[in-house]
């Protein structure tokens, strides 16, 4: 551990003591479960968020996301320990500053870091000594020390000597039950020693056992969450490229799978899609490879996965085709069910959903669509394939019922939602092709073909 400075050692203090005032901007599917999490351990948290509905939804105690629940946030709420806030200057009495906002890409797969920015201009005009501000957001290595740190110390503060600034990447997993802030290990680079240090305590308070590995700057840090997510995205392709492969060769891809995943050394199951969804999976490789371009190297592996990925959509209606045509039918004009719209099983979040893609495609094609899933009661469809005019069809979930499945020309099962009675679906339907494997061993009428 290093010395530290007089500064240092005050905020160190407050931190230990649970005195330390703690803001988080952005209080989404990241910013939320984080400042619950620190109010439970005993800071007081001010939850910032530009969108006034989210904010008057917070105040009221219901919570916009699953993965914190009403009564957790009722607690705190009434404990006093967390308010939710539109007000930057907020700011101006917190010690520690969180930064989780949304880090998108354009139309052009180029990183947009518009709210990025926007969140380091608030914090700078309220900036003041002794402050701490940790950047969560997913993004490319540098973002700290290139695009941060600059914007903050315009006022005349210079990081590491009178505020302090590090990086500690996100690792929400959202729906899994097993795995969450309070028992995931937290990665933390600096842009000193001091900084990521302080950075790591805060977070050593929220996270069982102290599982904080501190690395020796933000930009590796900045790099291990895309390694974490990169490595995700290009076995995902392996395995969705496997599947188009096992298609041509008439080979179960499912079965395949199971099969390998018995060894017990060497071998990691992942499992085909329609695409893949979510903020960090189609989104990081991007981040990847624009700034590997700076330094001349092209990611030519990881932008071939990214390529793989994003056929699947298309893939699916292909299959959807085919199972049509063979049944005496085609795309155009086909009344067609889709059965699930979030990004992956069991959560209401539908950012870049690979189903919402599928959606969209088939529309195009001519196809007349309906949509179920009771956690993702609304989604806007492109009106044009590519978005060029920029405008959506809003499209809300059907009741699914016997009637609806035995209405539907074709049910296409693109997210294995836990809560759908697929014996139903199988029993009433015509045409079932099931993307994600939900209906292996169930037995019904319907004929299936499964990706």
């Amino acid at each position: 551990m290093t010395a530290l400075t007089e500064h240092a050692a005050m905020l160190r203090e407050r931190i230990i003591n649970k005195q330390a005032q703690i803001a988080v901007i952005g209080c989404g599917y990241v910013g939320l479960p984080l400042a619950v999490r620190l109010a439970e351990t005993g800071f007081r948290v001010a939850g910032i968020d530009l969108d006034e509905q989210r904010v008057r939804t917070l105040r009221d105690g219901r919570s916009p996301i699953m993965d914190v629940s009403q009564e957790r946030l009722e607690e705190q709420l009434e404990s006093g320990r967390f308010r939710a806030s539109s007000d930057y200057d907020e700011l101006r009495e917190a010690d520690v500053i969180f930064v989780t906002v949304p880090t998108p890409f354009d139309r052009a797969k180029q990183p947009d870091l518009r709210f990025v920015v926007a969140a380091a201009e608030g914090i700078a005009s309220r900036l003041r000594t002794r402050q701490l501000v940790i950047l969560e957001s997913t993004t490319f290595p540098g973002t700290t020390d290139e695009v941060m740190r600059p914007i903050l110390e315009r006022g005349g503060l210079k990081a590491g000597a009178d505020f302090y600034l590090a990086f500690s990447p996100e690792r929400i997993d959202p729906g899994n039950r097993e795995f969450g802030i309070h028992n995931t290990p937290k990665v933390v680079g600096g842009v000193d020693e001091q900084s990521a240090e302080l950075a790591g305590l805060v977070l050593e308070q929220i996270v069982e056992s102290g599982k904080i590995h501190l690395v020796s700057s933000a930009r590796v840090a900045e790099m291990t969450k895309l390694l974490e997510n990169t490595f995700r995205a290009v076995n995902i392709a392996l395995v969705n490229e496997l599947a188009m492969l096992c298609d041509r060769m008439d080979i179960n891809v499912w079965e395949v799978i199971e099969a390998a995943a018995t060894k017990p050394y060497g071998f990691m199951p992942f499992y085909p899609g329609p695409g893949v969804g979510g903020h960090c999976i189609p989104v990081d490789p991007y981040y990847l490879a624009w700034k590997a371009r700076e330094f001349d190297f092209q990611t030519r592996f990881i932008e071939l996965a990214a390529e793989t990925n994003q056929t699947m959509p298309f893939f699916a209606v292909t299959r959807i085709r085919r199972l049509l045509n063979h049944a005496g039918s085609s795309v155009h004009g086909a009344q067609i069910l889709v059965l699930g719209a979030a990004f992956k099983k069991d959560i209401d979040d539908p950012r870049n959903s690979p189903a919402v893609r599928v959606m969209e495609i088939l529309r195009s094609e001519g196809a007349h669509v309906q949509y179920h899933d009771a956690l993702v009661p609304e989604v806007t469809l492109a009106d044009t394939l590519f978005a060029k005019n920029g405008l959506g069809t809003r499209m809300r979930s059907v009741d699914l019922n016997p009637n609806v499945v035995a209405g539907a020309d074709c049910v296409v099962i693109l997210v294995g939602h836990s809560r759908v009675d697929y014996d139903m679906v199988l029993a009433k339907a015509r045409l079932v092709f099931d993307c994600v494997n939900v209906t292996s061993g169930r037995q019904g009428r319907a004929v299936v073909e499964r990706l």
